[in-house]
């Protein structure tokens, strides 16, 4: 049993980098598949769980390591990410592509709160905060849940039950969305829509992606690393100073919203074109899964089947509501569905889905992934306040 917190810290690191270089070394065809139905992320998020189980780690032990290490790390994270999420980009998918995006938001806080509603005396006491981290996970991404976490003050125990719901849930879901994309022309003219102007949007960004031919130097990383963790170090103590004249959040979670404000007015600066802000993102975002997983013992699941048929009844709502606005507005099953995965899967999922309808729609999916990164945080806690109002 590990007791020492630089070799737990170490264990974590050398892990999660082992999980997601498992696609790499393992390239036959049933691998491809089993990695489709599980990324990299899941396998991390189960693995260190059980590791966890198994007690390869005393958490008492650790517990200080663990702490001085996550909420900076996650801040950190959240700001690099951030930094990909240019505005006037976003600008550029007109305004059906953004209502696709909002009622595909909007829909899915509907659907958590509703499904709480029902299922909330069978989920246990103080379920709305676990839902409520997940539910920024999926307006966003990981990082948002992670920041909601962190500002509901969510222990990972009580967060095991929506990891789970999370991965089998949310990888039903894609597979799914890759199914349905395939009756696009009868959907399209059931709804009446036109998708011409998202054509040409898509053709667009294809070719700025293209033209944008700088490399990744050691020196962008150098900098993306140090300026993520500065401004984690300063916005904690900003965090701390407003929370005490603005007692209306705690410090938490002014932290994560000074850290969203300086990483969505930065990406519209030079900076925001830095090399490099993908791959650091990623890199401390699967850092960040480790730690919490790690702190989750999967002995103490046992109500597991009420959280995933929450999970579905939330996703039920949410397409329910969708079709309906497709054919109240208009809108093409491309806008619905990459819209929608862009919130619950994330840059890992919207642009497969985007490519799986026309390879130039790819950079489509990820900016309106990024765009989830922004409203996740905020939307999420707005939906777990609802929530609380049950119990």
């Amino acid at each position: 049993m590990i007791t020492d917190g630089f070799m737990y810290i170490a264990t974590l690191i050398f892990s999660a980098a082992v999980l997601v270089n498992l696609p790499k070394v393992f390239k036959g065809k049933a691998a491809q598949n089993f990695f489709k139905f599980a990324p990299p992320i899941i396998l991390i998020y189960l693995g260190l769980m059980l590791l966890c189980t198994f007690k390869v780690w005393d958490l008492s032990s650790t517990a200080e390591a663990y702490s001085s290490l996550k909420n900076p790390l996650l801040y950190a994270m959240l700001f690099i990410m951030l930094l990909r999420c240019n505005l006037r980009k976003i600008v550029k998918l007109g305004p059906k592509m953004l209502i696709g995006f909002f009622s595909a938001t909007v829909s899915i806080g509907i659907g958590f709160v509703v499904a709480y509603a029902i299922m909330h005396n069978a989920l246990g006491e103080g379920a709305w905060r676990s839902l409520g981290a997940l539910c920024g996970s999926w307006m966003g991404g990981g990082g948002n849940m992670l920041a909601i976490q962190a500002a509901l003050d969510v222990d990972e125990a009580s967060m095991a039950y929506a990891l789970v719901m999370d991965s089998i849930c949310a990888t039903l879901y894609v597979m799914f969305l890759l199914w349905a994309i395939g009756f696009s022309g009868k959907f399209n003219k059931w709804a009446k829509a036109d998708t011409k102007l998202i054509d040409e949007v898509g053709v667009t960004l294809e070719a700025e992606a293209r033209a944008n031919t700088k490399q990744i130097t050691w020196q962008n990383l150098a900098l993306l690393i140090g300026s993520g963790l500065i401004v984690s170090a300063l916005s904690q103590k900003v965090g701390v100073f407003i929370a005490s004249y603005l007692p209306f959040f705690d410090k938490a979670t002014w932290t994560v919203l000074v850290v969203t404000l300086l990483g969505i007015v930065l990406a519209l600066t030079p900076f925001g074109k830095i090399k490099g802000t993908e791959e650091v993102s990623n890199v401390l975002l699967y850092i960040v899964i480790a730690l919490i997983a790690s702190r989750a013992d999967l002995g103490s699941i046992g109500n597991a089947p009420v959280w995933l048929l929450t999970g579905m009844i939330i996703l039920v709502i949410h397409v329910a509501i969708m079709v309906l606005l497709a054919k109240l507005f208009k809108i093409d099953i491309f806008t619905c569905a990459v819209s929608s995965l862009a919130n619950i899967g994330g840059t890992a999922t919207a642009p497969v889905l985007a490519g799986s309808y026309s390879s130039a729609l790819v950079p489509v999916g990820i900016i309106m992934a990024l765009l989830g990164y922004v409203v996740g945080t905020g939307g999420g806690l707005i939906v777990a306040k609802l929530m609380s109002l049950f119990g």
